[in-house]
């Protein structure tokens, strides 16, 4: 266990307290809306909230090994010999990651098709590529670090180019109205994704104890937040745009 400092020990503490609460809100938001979209986007809220539920659980779970792993007493943080479990996160990603782009693709409503052969692509490619990530997140020499961090971007870049390349004909299918949104949904996947091998690649910058620990603990904490409950928001804004521009039984979808 590395040592951190008073400031570090709280500031991971406090984002791991923040982030908990903010998914756990985000999954009663999103299942308390389902009502005000239609039915055919029902299914994407319900999965983005099931997304945030797994991450507000393990990030319980995760701010607890952290307080089980330190002691701060009388300003001072020491290590308890319990080890911190930073596997809960890999956990988490293994079954969010493909849920994330689930719900993009369904609240698009392509055809039955489409969506099948891209739920199938896009989520394999996602498990692959937390699979091959995991070994170097735990390696102890950057050698191996860097190698399977280098193998983990091959289905990183195949998810990107999906979302720019094969979800763009599919976007211009989408009503004028809905279109800005879920272009703007593409962004924050890609963004928030693109932080994360930043992150990984904290302890290539010359960081090391207290300060690559708390780099790698926050950075990782705010591509979640991003990446999760920044989409389940925009995945409800796009249902509702599009509930509001399409018909159900012959009439404008009221709510």
């Amino acid at each position: 266990m590395d040592t951190v400092t008073p400031f570090q020990y709280e500031l991971i503490y406090n984002a791991f307290s923040f982030t908990f609460a903010a998914m756990a809100a985000a999954t009663l938001f999103l299942w308390l809306s389902r009502s005000q979209v239609a039915p055919a986007y029902r299914t994407a809220l319900t999965i983005s909230g099931v997304v945030t539920g797994i991450a507000a659980y393990h990030y319980f779970r995760i701010f607890e090994s952290w307080h089980q792993a330190y002691m701060f007493k009388d300003g001072v943080v020491t290590v308890t010999g319990v080890a911190f479990n930073d596997a809960y996160r890999y956990v988490d990603w293994l079954l969010t990651v493909p849920l994330l782009l689930i719900e993009l693709i369904l609240v698009m409503r392509l055809s039955r098709a489409e969506t099948n052969a891209k739920t199938i692509k896009l989520g394999t490619a996602a498990a692959l590529m937390i699979v091959l990530g995991y070994p170097g997140e735990i390696a102890t020499d950057l050698g191996a670090r860097a190698l399977w961090g280098g193998l983990s971007m091959i289905p990183f870049i195949y998810i990107v180019w999906q979302l720019f390349v094969g979800l763009g004909e599919s976007i211009k299918q989408q009503p004028v109205a809905a279109q800005g949104l879920v272009r703007t949904a593409r962004m924050v996947t890609f963004a928030s994704w693109g932080f994360y091998p930043v992150v990984f690649a904290a302890p290539f910058f010359g960081l090391t104890g207290g300060s690559v620990e708390t780099a790698i603990q926050v950075g990782y904490t705010i591509a979640d937040l991003v990446a999760k409950v920044g989409l389940g928001i925009l995945i409800f804004l796009i249902a509702v745009r599009k509930s509001e521009t399409e018909t159900v039984d012959g009439k404008a979808y009221a709510g």
